[in-house]
């Protein structure tokens, strides 16, 4: 469990470290066409490995590849440190992005193998919950710090220790579990290549639509992703050993899990991206006060999982919990909604901790009760895909809010300069528009120093921009709020879930079978 905890935390460390060190890389290595690129091709690899890897987890047990994940991991860890371009860093990102998704998809599979009796495995969430929480936590100020005395290069090379403490207590602790089959396992390689076509032609097109609107090309992606899921289907309903089996999806249980994992999401990363971004360019506070008034929601993450463990194994109706979890996102929704730069901070705090809490009451009991539902034999795929559509989710959430984040944005700062007059209105509307000039400290001093030369009042003119940031975002949060009370709304269509304790060990370690 220490060396799953350990692999919670790489993940977790190297979505938080890099996101602070991105300033200094587009400084050293140029390349701005290839910014995105840094985290979508981490999270699109991700997306597209989970699936795949927790179904072969499940055919041929999963220690080999917890192994294979970390290793792939650090390995590309160090080539992303190394990396003398941004091309070549976006692509060692991907690399990171197989061997993350490996992990996501294997290591969270392992616990139920190690720990079948369902309420001991609750208690041994918590491990997973403190080590995410603190990889969270520590995350943006070590990146910071880093970058700051070491240079960028160091923020990757900090998962090189925590990478080797994982190997070491998997590789030394970590049974092969896996229950023996008759017959041999014939992989759906097929299926595993249509599933990354279609959860990477998904992605791209969530990724392309807000930017470009609908254009040929967007359209043609479109349909060849519809092709794709066809052919998967198809794919599917005939393979003897299917990457997704879908009579899964026959269980309603299952489906309505599915659906509240990607609302979870949805709320969770769109909380996560754009409540900084309304503190540091609506509130005008530094990245640093931000990330302070920010920080509740990764701590209360650990703390939410570690109450939960007491609570949730008490409750007659378990699920109980996750209707608890989502009306705190429902509340934190709505309180962030209705923060104004007076607000006092400590509201701010208590906000983004209600955000935290309610996660932890969600996460990990999403995956338990999966779990619970889908039996042993596809422990590995039900947690894979519960994963998966949280990332759908988070890719779906961020895009939409922020396409409406932008829009209404660009309106409401449109709108209020176009009263200086047409011809001021069309020289300085386009420079507004970019809401990068609210963070983003060099742009926001030049373009004050060129209002002032043009006789106009800079700081009007930002605070009404600041103003229409906060009002965008609002809008946004909103929207959030929305998605938790529909989640809060669906908890009650799964069925009451008893957590027997187990009768039988785990099983016992097998030869692998042949391919």
């Amino acid at each position: 469990m220490l060396g799953i905890g350990l692999v919670n935390m790489l993940v977790a460390l190297d979505q938080t470290v890099v996101s602070t060190a991105l300033p200094s890389i587009v400084a050293e290595l140029h390349g701005f066409e290839f910014y995105a690129w840094i985290a979508s091709a981490y999270l699109l690899a991700s997306v597209v490995t989970v699936p795949v890897f927790g179904r072969l987890g499940d055919y041929f047990g999963r220690k080999r590849f917890v192994i294979a994940a970390v290793i792939t991991f650090t390995v590309a860890s160090v080539l992303c440190g190394l990396a003398p371009s941004m091309l070549f860093l976006a692509l060692a990102r991907g690399l990171q992005g197989v061997g993350g998704g490996m992990m996501v998809g294997t290591a969270f599979a392992a616990i139920p193998d190690l720990f079948p009796d369902p309420r001991a495995r609750v208690r041994w969430q918590v491990v997973l919950a403190a080590a995410y929480g603190i990889g969270t936590a520590a995350g943006p100020s070590l990146g910071g710090w880093m970058s700051q005395h070491w240079g960028w290069r160091s923020t990757f090379l900090v998962n090189l220790p925590v990478g080797a403490a994982a190997l070491y207590f998997i590789w030394s602790h970590l049974p092969n579990l896996h229950r023996p089959r008759a017959g041999g396992v014939k992989v759906d390689w097929l299926g595993a290549a249509l599933v990354a076509l279609v959860l990477g032609g998904f992605q791209t097109l969530i990724e392309a639509v807000p930017q470009d609107g609908v254009t040929p090309r967007n359209i043609a992606l479109a349909g060849a992703v519809v092709v794709a899921a066809i052919a998967l289907l198809i794919c599917e309903k005939r393979a003897p050993h299917p990457i997704i089996p879908l009579d899964i999806f026959r269980d309603p249980q299952l489906v309505t899990l599915f659906t509240l994992s990607f609302l979870a999401g949805f709320v969770m990363f769109s909380l996560i991206f754009f409540a900084p971004l309304m503190l540091q360019g609506g509130f005008g506070l530094s990245p640093q006060e931000a990330g302070l008034l920010a920080t509740p929601i990764a701590l209360c993450i650990a703390l939410g999982s570690f109450i939960n463990t007491r609570i949730v194994i008490h409750l007659k109706k378990p699920t109980m919990i996750l209707s608890i979890g989502f009306g705190l996102l429902l509340a934190s929704s709505i309180g962030l909604s209705f923060v104004r730069a007076v607000t006092p901070h400590l509201w701010v705090e208590i906000t983004m901790g209600a955000t935290g809490i309610g996660l932890g009451f969600i996460l990990n009991n999403m995956n338990i009760f999966g779990q619970e539902i889908a039996g042993r034999e596809r422990f590995g795929i039900t947690t894979a895909l519960l994963q998966s559509t949280r990332m759908v989710g988070g890719m779906m959430g961020t895009s939409i809010v922020g396409t409406i984040v932008a829009h209404h944005y660009a309106s409401v700062v449109g709108r209020t300069i176009s009263v200086l007059g047409t011809q001021v209105s069309a020289q300085w509307v386009p420079r507004f528009t970019d809401p990068r000039i609210l963070v983003d400290e060099t742009m926001r001093d030049g373009l004050m120093a060129e209002l002032a030369r043009a006789g106009l009042d800079a700081s009007a003119l930002f605070d009404a921009a600041r103003d229409a940031l906060v009002a965008s975002i609002h809008i946004g949060t909103m929207l959030t709020a929305v998605a938790a009370l529909a989640a809060s709304l669906l908890v009650r269509r799964i069925s009451h879930i008893t957590f027997r304790k187990a009768g039988t060990g785990a099983p016992k370690p097998e030869a692998p079978p042949a391919h």
